[in-house]
């Protein structure tokens, strides 16, 4: 562990060493190795990381530094970076702090000389308006300075003039005393002094007035040179950086970096999710939920197309020359969604004015670890929850939570080729996961036979209706019917698992969206979502995996990738990345943005293949693309969503009571109202009262079915059932009000169906066949 020696470092030289540096409660204080050179002090896991992999560099330039006892000291940035070190002996604790002191002035001393003196104020680079602005009202405020300073002097002048005269006059009436001969020459002398005295005062002050007056003469002047300097410094300075990203880019691009999926012409039976988060902030952590940047790069770039293909469309990606061919299917400048036959605006029903609060979120503290720690390794489902970790909605309202951006689907309907189509889709799925980026907490589970209507026939020209179908394993059966020329149906199940550091979300299921016009039919599931930090720290959640959106109709597809979040990667955070190509596997666009903000889109124009990878023989596509155009975009959340669980506008309205709904609405549901309230403790106590009644129909249930089967079994059955109420297998004889179990012509799978009825009995208000579940 120990050392050699190093000398007393010198100004300017490189300095390195081993330290401790403290990364968390769990590893403590962990070996690393420093770097200190050019101002910068960088640390390494390893010395054999030096050449390719840097854990972390902090500006001495900026930095402060202390020393807290013998051998511990830290330094700081301002609370960016904060490294916290300890040396093996106050000697080197030493060593290190005459290095870094050192290495600090030296770095403060060039950067002074390398900035303007106008430079003193810090200014982004990028803000080339604003920082404009700050620049000339620094000039300003320099020369109103330098003209208040100049009246300085001129009152003194005054005041030299007025004391300098009284002076002589002074001196003057002492002449006329008579004195001996050594006196009156003595006043003589003084009377000379200060007669030179004033006259140099006053040409120190018309000194300064005449700069004053050339200051201001020539200020504008020198205003707009400078401004004229700092600009082409800014247009220079983003250059500069534009350059150095693009370089690194392609450096990427063509050293290491992975080809497309071969498989994505293919089609898929299922979405890709990724097990595991690659979210902790912590860069000490060896376990697979971390990796560098390297090993998370995109599949492909975009460049910038050649202008001449502005005007002309196709793009050809099966070699790595490509001819530019026409495409009838092509997009022209004018909008996507465009489309002459669309109806004209009817006259409609006033729109119904819905809520935009919901009482404060009441502030309840309780330890979530010390609920879940018994419970690792189980169903999420399974896990005994108060209703302090949850959101005062159920799962089925989160479900329908999937529309808040439906007016995507109706661009999409309106779109003449299926290959634009396909965008909107692909925005839509993306969409889905926007509102769940300060979500942490945890909706109701459904009862079964519950369920939640959605009328916005009115609004956005949608009903939907979910039910839950299944209790164990946790089902439920969507359905949305538009009057805008689209159909959406999914039956979505939960698997989750709790790790102790992480909760893993699987989504299990496929969503269904259907087109009138075109019939084109897409299938796509869902990604898996993490929760982190469930043992210390602030909550947080990524979206993670792969995503494929199949046209089945056209064999046109939209291979998306969530890209988990990682500590080392220069992507943005909760990046999304996506090609749309068709049957044959030809780019047609390519989709980029973050889940939780927006997506845009790019046509291709033209691609080829870049640089191999040695360790893997793969190649990564470089497509030609025309201008990226916005998509999607998240909507702002409502004022004061911080305090009302992070709710969108429409989440806020899932929840506020309606009438003529089905008895078995989540409305409905106490326990859930009670939380909405802020009366926790009643809606605890209601929570555990509708739990209980539920296991006690489901045992009754049971009874009932094993009467019905075998009769001679039904003791044993009966004893099985006390002893583990929410072991029994799926669905034991449950049959749906609204939805049946039926053969996807498409998938092949066995999903659930919307089999009818529902509006018409709301129509009717003829809720006799719903069961009391609440």
């Amino acid at each position: 562990m120990s050392e050699p020696k190093a000398p007393a470092p010198a100004p300017g030289d490189t300095y390195k060493g081993w330290l401790f540096k403290w990364t968390n409660y769990i590893k403590g204080y962990q070996r690393r190795w420093f770097v200190l050179s050019n101002g910068l002090l960088s640390y390494y896991r390893t010395q054999a990381e030096m050449g390719h992999t840097c854990r972390g560099t902090i500006n001495l330039a900026t930095a402060n530094i202390a020393v807290e006892d013998s051998c511990n000291f830290v330094i700081s940035n301002g609370g960016a970076q904060t490294y916290h070190l300890k040396a093996s002996s106050e000697v080197e604790r030493q060593r290190w702090i005459t290095a870094l002191e050192l290495a600090k002035a030296k770095a403060v001393r060039m950067q002074a000389e390398s900035d303007d003196s106008g430079d003193d104020c810090p200014t982004s680079p990028t803000a080339s308006g604003q920082g404009g602005t700050s620049r000339n009202s620094e000039v300003q405020s320099t020369l109103r300075t330098l003209g208040s300073k100049v009246e300085d002097l001129s009152t003194c002048n005054d005041l030299i003039a007025k004391h300098g005269s009284a002076l002589q006059r002074s001196l003057s009436e002492l002449e006329g005393v008579k004195l001996g001969g050594e006196t009156g020459d003595k006043i003589r002398q003084v009377t000379e002094r200060a007669t030179l005295f004033r006259i140099t005062s006053n040409a120190m002050i018309n000194a300064c007035r005449d700069f004053l007056a050339l200051a201001q003469a020539h200020s504008k002047r020198w205003q707009k040179a400078l401004q004229a300097e700092r600009e082409q410094r800014v247009r220079l300075e983003e250059t500069l950086e534009q350059l150095a990203k693009q370089h690194n880019h392609l450096e990427r691009a063509f050293r290491g970096a992975t080809v497309l999926p071969s498989s994505q012409s293919k089609p898929a039976a299922d979405s890709k999710g990724s097990g595991s988060g690659k979210g902790d902030v912590s860069d000490e952590d060896d376990e697979n939920e971390f990796f560098d940047a390297m090993e998370d790069v995109q599949e492909f770039i975009t460049v910038p197309a050649d202008p001449k293909y502005h005007r002309r469309s196709g793009s050809n990606v099966s070699g790595i020359s490509s001819e530019i061919g026409m495409d009838d299917q092509s997009l022209d400048e004018q909008s996507l969604a465009s489309n002459p036959e669309s109806p004209q605006p009817q006259e409609l029903e006033p729109v119904k004015k819905r809520r935009t609060r919901i009482p404060d979120k009441p502030n309840y503290s309780l330890n979530l670890w010390s609920i879940m720690k018994n419970c690792i390794g189980k169903e999420l489902s399974k896990i005994p929850m108060p209703v302090n970790f949850n959101e005062p909605i159920s799962m089925l309202q989160r479900l329908s939570e999937d529309l808040e951006y439906s007016e995507l689907l109706d661009k999409a309907a309106k779109c003449q080729s299926s290959l634009e189509q396909l965008c909107y889709v692909a925005a839509f799925t993306v969409s889905s996961y926007s509102t769940t980026v300060h979500r942490t907490g945890k909706p109701f589970n459904p009862l079964l036979g519950e369920t939640f209507e959605l009328d916005r026939i009115q609004e956005s020209g949608y009903r939907s209706l979910c039910e839950q179908v299944s209790h164990h394993p946790p089902a439920a059966a969507h359905h949305v019917i538009s009057e805008r020329g689209w159909t959406l149906r999914q039956e979505i199940a939960l698997a989750s698992k709790f790790r102790g550091k992480y909760l893993s979300i699987m989504p299990l299921g496929t969503i269904h969206c259907i087109f009138e016009k075109s019939n084109n039919h897409y299938t796509w599931k869902k990604v898996t979502t993490t929760v982190h930090n469930i043992i210390v720290g602030k909550l947080w959640i990524d979206q993670s995996g792969e995503i494929d959106v199949v046209n089945h109709k056209t064999g046109d597809r939209c291979h998306l990738k969530f890209a988990p979040y990682s500590y080392f990667s220069r992507d943005v955070a909760r990046k999304v990345t996506g090609v749309v190509t068709d049957k044959e596997g030809k780019a047609h666009y390519v989709l980029s943005g973050t889940w939780d903000e927006k997506m845009e889109f790019s046509r291709v124009m033209q691609s080829s293949r870049g640089g191999e990878n040695g360790t893997e023989g793969r190649q990564k596509t470089v497509y030609q693309t025309l201008k990226a155009r916005e998509l999607w975009r998240k909507n702002p959340l409502p004022e004061g969503a911080e305090t009302m669980y992070y709710f969108s506008s429409l989440a806020l309205t899932l929840n506020e009571s309606e009438d003529g709904v089905a008895p078995t609405d989540s409305r409905l549901r106490p326990d859930q109202r009670l939380m909405e309230q802020g009366r926790w403790e009643e809606a605890n106590a209601e929570k555990q009262r509708l739990e209980e009644k539920q296991r006690s129909v489901r045992r009754e249930r049971e009874r009932e079915a094993a009467r019905t089967t075998n009769p001679t079994e039904e003791a044993v059955i009966e004893d099985s059932i006390n002893d583990s109420p929410l072991k029994s297998t799926h669905q034991d004889n449950y049959k749906p009000l609204w939805f049946e179990r039926c053969d996807d012509p498409v998938s092949g799978e066995a999903t659930f169906t919307y089999s009818g009825g529902y509006w018409e009995a709301k129509d009717q208000c003829s809720w006799e066949q719903c069961p009391d579940i609440f």
